[in-house]
């Protein structure tokens, strides 16, 4: 079961790049978080007399495949339909690191009874990346993600972000990091979302571009801590910061409480704040979503 609170006048947006809506989070990204890596000790075995060693590195190597869906149904004097599904893969070996993430949420409603539905939430997001330990702690990645969402007039935005991320902590059950690179963001925008904000004034003319290419700076910082065996918090925070039209800045937060209900399942509550200080004409500038969603985790 799934509860999605909306509280934007014009678009739902979704949990994220990096964050999506209402998932246990595989890897740092956007708005998108990383699970906590498992794996075993190593053992070291010497005969005659021993000096004292420190405790062998505990291996991070991991495979992790979640599966989330959530959905809500009312009916009577208020009827909304509203789904969540996304799949989330992770892999950990060694030195090198990948993630894979897609999703998709969908909602219609209907203000009274006799009145036909309306599509008032529709995005599809999906988003791949790769990470390369140099050093313990230190890491260069690269990510590419892509979404398509109505509401926000965009038939593609992509995002290609290098950059570099270094762990303040890195434990198995507690991590603190933070990200800084360059993100290179492409908008396509719908005709008819277009030729709608023309037609009502709300867009002069010729106002709204086709596409559009930005070039922004970004920064991350990401929290995972297994608070108990069953109990996982985890937040993040990004910013982007575009560097020629200084009015263009995005801001972009997530947290999820996870509780794991035995080996394989797991329910998750997340919240998502997505902001746009200069977004399309007709769109808000925050979208605020709520989200409760069963997990399924495959190790």
């Amino acid at each position: 079961m799934s509860l999605m609170v909306k509280r934007s006048s014009a678009v739902l947006g979704c949990l994220a790049p990096l964050f999506v809506c209402g998932l246990a989070h595989a890897q740092p990204a956007g708005l998108v978080n990383q699970a906590p890596a498992t794996g075993g000790s190593t053992e070291v075995a010497k005969e005659g007399f021993q000096a004292p060693v420190a405790p062998p590195e505990e291996s991070k190597d991991a495979t992790t495949l979640k599966a989330t869906v959530g959905g809500f149904l009312s009916q009577g004097n208020s009827r909304t339909i509203a789904l969540t599904v996304a799949a989330d893969y992770f892999l950990r070996r060694s030195e090198s690191q990948f993630a894979a993430l897609a999703a998709l949420n969908y909602g219609r409603s209907a203000p009274a009874q006799g009145e036909p539905y309306a599509t008032t939430v529709e995005n599809y997001q999906g988003r791949v990346r790769y990470d390369y330990f140099f050093a313990p702690g230190v890491a260069g990645f690269l990510s590419v993600s892509a979404r398509r969402d109505r509401f926000q007039g965009l038939d593609l935005r992509l995002n290609l972000d290098p950059g570099v991320a270094y762990y303040f902590i890195d434990e198995k059950g507690h991590r603190l990091w933070a990200e800084l690179g360059y993100d290179l963001q492409y908008d396509a925008r719908n005709t008819d979302f277009i030729e709608a904000a023309e037609a009502d004034g709300t867009a002069a003319p010729g106002a709204i571009a086709d596409s559009e290419v930005r070039h922004n700076v970004r920064g991350f910082v990401g929290y995972d801590n297994q608070l108990t065996e069953t109990v996982k918090f985890s937040t993040g925070l990004e910013y982007l910061q575009n560097v020629e039209e200084t009015k263009n800045a995005r801001l972009n937060a997530d947290a999820a409480l996870t509780a794991q209900l035995n080996t394989d399942f797991s329910v998750a509550t997340t919240v998502s704040v997505k902001y746009d200080n200069n977004p399309l004409p007709g769109v808000e500038k925050t979208d605020l979503i709520s989200a409760l969603n069963l997990v399924y985790t495959m190790n």
